[in-house]
């Protein structure tokens, strides 16, 4: 229980910081620029948000695969 706990306190923790981060490509970068800050910013946060589902999918399979190679 407590590995759980950590795993979402860091989980919670690259959440907030990935506010920060840009995800974007050069392409979008230059629409980015051309639309203004604020919809850049949205542009920037839609690009996060659907790259963090299969992400966080990968990451879940990974780890339940670790965890049932490591018992047997």
């Amino acid at each position: 229980m407590k590995k759980y706990r950590l795993i979402l306190i860091l989980s919670f923790c690259l959440f907030l910081i990935s506010a920060t981060v840009q995800a974007q490509c050069s392409v979008c970068t230059r629409t980015a620029e051309q639309l203004g800050e604020k919809p850049a910013r949205g542009l920037n946060a839609g690009i996060l948000y659907l790259a963090f589902t299969p992400l966080a999918m990968v990451g879940i399979m990974g780890y339940r695969w670790w965890r049932k190679n490591e018992k047997g």
